[in-house]
C-alpha cells in the first residue's frame, strides 16, 4: 500500500498501530489478571491482537515505501530501524492474548484434561507475569518508535515563536 487519498499510507496506518497495540496490551493485562474482564474481553482482545500483528507488516512496508521518498537523515534511519521492532512486541501480545482466551474458553469445559489448566494458580501467575512483561515491552517500543517518527517528521519544521501575523 502506497497512498490513501493522496497521503502516504504509512502516515494513516501508523495511527492504528499507535492506538491498537497499546490497547491490546492493556486488555491483555486486564484479562490476565481480572477474571471478570477475562470472561468478557479475552475473545475480542485475541481478535484485536491478531489484527495488530497483521497490520504491523503492512504499516512497516508502507513506511519503507515512504522512506524511499523522503530526504535521508539519521532521524529517518533511526525511525525505520526502530519500526522494524514493532512486530517482535506485537507477536508476544497476540500469542498471550490467544492463550488467555483459550484458557477462558476451557473454563466451561467439563473434561478433566485441559490444555492450560483453567483452575491452576501456577498457570495464572505465569500468564499474568508474561502478560505484564509483554504489554510493558509493547507500550515502551511503540513509544520509542513514535517518538523517533515524530522527531524525523517534525525536526526543524516549526519555530518556538508564533509565525508573523498570528
Amino acid at each position: 500500500m502506497t497512498t490513501v487519498d493522496g497521503l502516504p499510507a504509512h502516515i494513516l496506518l501508523v495511527h492504528a498501530i499507535v492506538v491498537l497495540l497499546p490497547l491490546s496490551a492493556l486488555l491483555l493485562v486486564l484479562t490476565a489478571l481480572w477474571p471478570a474482564a477475562r470472561a468478557k474481553l479475552a475473545g475480542p482482545n485475541a481478535i484485536l491482537a491478531v489484527l495488530v500483528v497483521v497490520l504491523v507488516p503492512i504499516t512497516t512496508d508502507a513506511g519503507e515505501w515512504l522512506e524511499r521518498r523522503v530526504a535521508r537523515s539519521p532521524l529517518v534511519r533511526t525511525h525505520t530501524e526502530l519500526g522494524d521492532t514493532a512486530i517482535w512486541v506485537a507477536i508476544p501480545v497476540a500469542v498471550l492474548a490467544l492463550l488467555v482466551w483459550w484458557r477462558q474458553r476451557e473454563t466451561g469445559t467439563k473434561s478433566r484434561r485441559t490444555f492450560l489448566g483453567p483452575a491452576s494458580k501456577a498457570v495464572t501467575v505465569v500468564l499474568a507475569v508474561l502478560s505484564l512483561a509483554a504489554a510493558g515491552a509493547a507500550v515502551f517500543d511503540i513509544y520509542r518508535i513514535g517518538d523517533s517518527g515524530a522527531q524525523a517528521g517534525w525536526e526543524g519544521q516549526f519555530s518556538s515563536a508564533p509565525a508573523a501575523g498570528r
